[in-house]
């Protein structure tokens, strides 16, 4: 394991950007540098230098004629390679997109270049961010390593982010999530991630999510990963206009633990998030103990459905938009290269689960959206608290479908193990933020998350914030260059 140092987050480097302590384009130079030296992550799939260091410029100049910045101006940060940027590659890691150049820039996108981000560069995924552990194999689009011990896997599909921030590449990036891809990676990797509100998919939406090669309208949504929430805070803010979240007094707070989400964890991770129960308990936070009925045989009928039937329309329709109707999803199928996303291929090309989609969406999801609602409102809760992952990272793997071993409780299944906590609330359409509180014996971080009620993402973010404060661990930390 490589040693360590504190990372800076984006509020510290806005703030000496602010005072005049340093420049956009020493920021800009300084991530580019640090990219180069933690290469080996692959964090990266590419950079984006020039474009980067010239944007910097424009922004210290602005500066210096004392014109009014933006939130974020001369912030470098990173963006997964399925989100596009006009004029670069957007490969989704897998080889029939490598030559795709996007048409347009992701409204997400715009709004942080608004604010005065800078991109510098695009990050590795999880093959077409089908898979939480962001192991690739052959071809261009190699494995990403965890910072924190480069034999394991950073977890994904937003691996490259999470990896890029954890490394203290950039302080802050955007992944998307589908049923976990945000949190899963941000939790496995030592930084706080956020899924925004998704809801019915139209006006409870937080976020825009055109410009994505997607997965499903009705569970993807692009999200910010950082060093802190107060980082996250400041992205969301730049996303959403209005004001940036502020701490929401513990003693104000009342959390569920539900049962489900507490049941078969590694003895370290149950350690780590009981005694943060203990710790809220002192600050005044209440904690209420209550459960999901009927929540696991709900999801069954929702997921896979939802996942594995959507993208037969979705992923077409994108492809159409940036020009490429030509590429089919036989063409995507046939070159692709891990062998658990050409598995997800197979059942989607023969649209394997098209009856139950129907039902998925019309009956099933409705009712685990009332589920939560009423677990809400019946226990009068400001969100949901659990363990982001049930284990910390393991080492990496050469099939994401396959066994793992965690002590007390025997041998499970490694895609089920990672999304068994993550999934439900993005299938209720729930903002879920995970937040780095501790680490195992061995280095390894461990996340806890928050799920809030469709629309509750600034008081999540201000219960995160108050939460953050009373950690004496840091789960930002970096490889030492």
């Amino acid at each position: 394991m490589r040693s360590k140092h504190t990372a800076r987050s984006a509020t510290e480097l806005l703030r000496s950007l602010h005072k005049g302590e340093t420049t956009a384009e020493a920021a800009v130079k300084e991530a580019l540098e640090r990219a180069h030296t933690h290469a080996d992550l692959n964090a990266f799939i590419g950079i984006y230098a020039e474009e980067a260091l010239e944007q910097a410029r424009k922004i210290d100049l602005s500066r210096q004629q004392g014109e009014r910045q933006g939130l974020l101006a001369g912030l470098p940060i990173c963006v997964k390679d399925n989100i596009d940027v006009k004029g670069w590659f957007t490969t989704g890691a897998t080889p029939s997109l490598a030559g795709l150049i996007a048409q347009r820039t992701a409204s997400v996108i715009d709004r942080l270049h608004g604010a005065g981000a800078i991109v510098i560069g695009k990050t590795n995924l999880h093959e077409l961010a089908f898979g939480i552990t962001n192991t690739n194999f052959g071809g261009a689009y190699t494995s990403t390593c965890n910072p924190h011990d480069p034999l394991r896997i950073t977890g994904g599909s937003s691996g490259g982010t999470a990896a890029a921030v954890a490394a203290g590449i950039v302080s802050a990036g955007l992944g998307t999530d589908t049923s976990g891809s945000i949190r899963i990676p941000a939790s496995l990797c030592g930084i706080a991630g956020l899924r925004p509100s998704v809801g019915n998919g139209g006006e409870q939406r937080r976020y825009p999510c055109d410009g994505v090669l997607p997965i499903s309208h009705t569970n993807d949504t692009i999200g910010p990963m950082a060093v802190s929430v107060a980082d996250l805070a400041l992205l969301d803010a730049a996303i959403c206009g209005g004001k940036v979240a502020e701490p929401v007094p513990l003693s104000q707070v009342r959390l569920g633990l539900p049962k489900p989400f507490w049941e078969a964890l590694d003895p370290e991770v149950e350690t780590v998030c009981h005694a943060l129960c203990n710790r809220l308990k002192e600050q005044g936070v209440t904690l209420v103990e209550v459960d999901l009925p009927g929540m696991r045989g709900l999801l069954e009928k929702i997921s896979a459905p939802v996942v594995l039937h959507e993208p037969i329309a979705d992923i077409p329709a994108y492809l159409a938009q940036n020009g490429y109707g030509e590429i089919t999803l036989a063409n995507i199928a046939e070159k692709i290269v891990n062998p658990d996303v050409q598995a997800a291929f197979d059942l989607i090309l023969r649209d394997a689960l098209g009856e139950a989609y129907k039902a998925a969406v019309s009956i099933y999801r409705p009712q685990l959206c009332s589920l939560y609602e009423r677990v809400f409102n019946d226990a009068r809760l400001d969100a949901l608290l659990f363990p982001t992952t049930p284990a910390p990272a393991i080492e990496a793997i050469d099939d994401a479908f396959g066994m793992m071993d965690i002590p007390n409780v025997g041998t499970v299944k490694v895609f089920d193990t990672y999304i068994r906590n993550t999934d439900p609330g993005a299938n209720a359409g729930l903002p879920g933020l995970t937040i780095p509180i501790g680490a195992t014996e061995h280095g390894l971080p461990v996340g806890i998350e928050l799920d809030g009620p469709v629309g509750s993402d600034r008081r999540l973010l201000g219960i995160g914030l108050s939460l953050e404060a009373i950690l004496a661990w840091r789960g930002n930390v970096v490889p030492a260059a």
